[in-house]
């Protein structure tokens, strides 16, 4: 028998399916701080167990075993045997049945058969998509998983083999590739992949890993070695032409496309919270849910103006902010988002939710002019870096701007404070107040951004104009 620090578990052999060099890591370096959880992580993780929770009320009889690991004979005994003999169900805090999930089953099953338990039927409970609050009473879907099981099966006391006799030798070699954030992101990423050199291949803007592969493989490592004659894609061009001359292009229809942006302007930003289980009417699992808003906007007499909404408690803040919304629009002529198809998602789900203003934010709603087409498709700065997000397109149109100063600097902590500040019991008075102000200046800074990047590609325009 394997040492007990050698000893594969389930989530440590999902690991060796993934990667063997992970699994390495993971069983000889337990401590390392890559493995400590992120806040996402912890985020997805309680999401998770509270499924857990709620899956076993949708079992008729079900009754949770929870005694310590050692006692087998009494876990046995409080096992339930139903007529047709054993069935493994293994719950999921997704919206559907995925790959990943049939070798996690697998190994439950194959544990289960080598102890003597004949399982007969294997299946997957995950959350069901079309359910809809407050109706819970299809909250999960089951899927029948037996025939895939089996498959995998055949397979699996080799792969247990090769990752215990790993385990037992030196750390393995295992060269990069797309297995590396697949299907998860391997934590020790930063120790496998060598650094980069500045405006490698692979920041060519949405580059498929695979020609990225190959440029290197033809002697181009970084955007300096194309070739002149490469048939590119024109945004790949672009980035290309300022890459190589050291400076932003700026391409002559920006004037042109500057026109859709008339004013008065309002600048628009949600920001959301997920939620597994759904809370407020007609939500459901994982469902992205407005909780909050920024808008700048022009007004006649009063120049710009900044308008702001921020759920307090776990109530439905869909009313509230609606409402609040529509006053904030009420003056614009266009309504100005970065990545505006979220925006848009966003109102419809209120229009549908407040349905005595759904026509008011259905008013909203096309007005919408989306802002990231308009750097992506004539504007590129070497600074961009391959990436056309607001992080990274503002420090380097407008410098001196960007999110660094600010407490909470990116949506998915911003999304994960947000929950913090709905949903938690934990926090005093005073923290409860400084969360609030670190939520509102990061939303505030993604509107005074669209502002300011505005006046910039106008700013642009202007200097091509003057040029001739």
């Amino acid at each position: 028998m394997a040492p007990k620090s050698l000893r594969l578990s389930k989530s440590r052999f999902l690991a060796g399916l993934q990667c063997h060099k992970q699994l390495w890591w993971r069983v000889h370096e337990p401590d390392a701080p890559e493995l400590v959880p992120d806040a996402a992580l912890r985020n997805v993780l309680n999401q998770g167990n509270e499924v857990g929770r709620r899956a076993r009320e949708y079992v008729p009889g079900g009754e949770l075993v929870d005694l310590p690991f050692y006692e087998f004979d009494n876990k046995v005994a409080q096992t339930r045997r139903g007529p047709r003999g054993y069935g493994v169900v293994e719950v999921k805090a997704t919206n559907s049945l995925k790959p990943e999930h049939l070798p996690d089953v697998a190994l439950q099953v194959h544990v289960l058969r080598r102890a003597g338990l004949p399982v007969e039927r294997a299946a997957v409970m995950h959350l069901n998509p079309e359910c809809r609050y407050p109706d819970l009473s299809n909250l999960f879907a089951r899927e029948d998983v037996s025939a895939p099981v089996e498959g995998v099966l055949l397979g699996l006391p080799d792969e247990l083999a090769a990752q215990q006799r790993m385990l037992e030798g030196p750390l393995p070699q295992v060269p990069i590739g797309d297995h590396c954030t697949r299907p998860h992101d391997c934590p020790f990423l930063e120790r496998c992949w060598p650094k980069l050199p500045d405006h490698h291949v692979s920041s060519l803007y949405r580059i498929e890993r695979k020609k990225a592969l190959q440029y290197e493989a033809d002697g181009y490592a970084t955007i300096y070695d194309l070739p002149s004659d490469l048939e590119l894609s024109v945004i790949h061009q672009r980035q290309v032409r300022a890459v190589t001359a050291g400076r932003m292009v700026v391409e002559p229809a920006l004037a042109g496309a500057l026109v859709q942006f008339a004013s008065p302007l309002a600048f628009l930003d949600f920001e959301t919270v997920s939620l597994a289980i759904p809370r407020w009417d007609g939500c459901r699992p994982w469902q992205n849910v407005p909780v909050q808003f920024s808008c700048h906007a022009e007004e006649r007499g009063r120049g710009l103006v900044h308008y702001e909404w921020l759920a307090d408690g776990a109530g439905d803040p869909r009313p509230a902010l609606a409402e609040a919304l529509v006053a904030a629009c009420a003056g614009a002529r266009k309504v100005v988002a970065y990545y505006a198809s979220f925006e848009r998602d966003c109102i419809r789900q209120l229009a549908e939710a407040v349905p005595r203003l759904a026509k008011e934010l259905q008013r909203i709603e096309k007005k919408l002019v989306d802002l990231l087409p308009l750097v992506r498709n004539h504007v590129y700065h070497p600074d961009f870096g391959g990436s056309f997000s607001i992080k990274r397109t503002l420090p380097a149109l407008v410098p001196g701007l960007s999110y660094a100063d600010l407490k909470i600097g990116d949506g998915e902590t911003a999304t994960l404070e947000l929950m913090h500040l709905m949903f938690s019991e934990e926090l005093s008075p005073v923290e409860r107040v400084e969360l609030r102000e670190a939520l509102l200046r990061y939303c505030e800074r993604d509107t005074w951004a669209m502002v300011k990047m505005l006046a910039k590609l106008r700013t642009l325009v202007a200097e091509q104009l003057e040029l001739f």
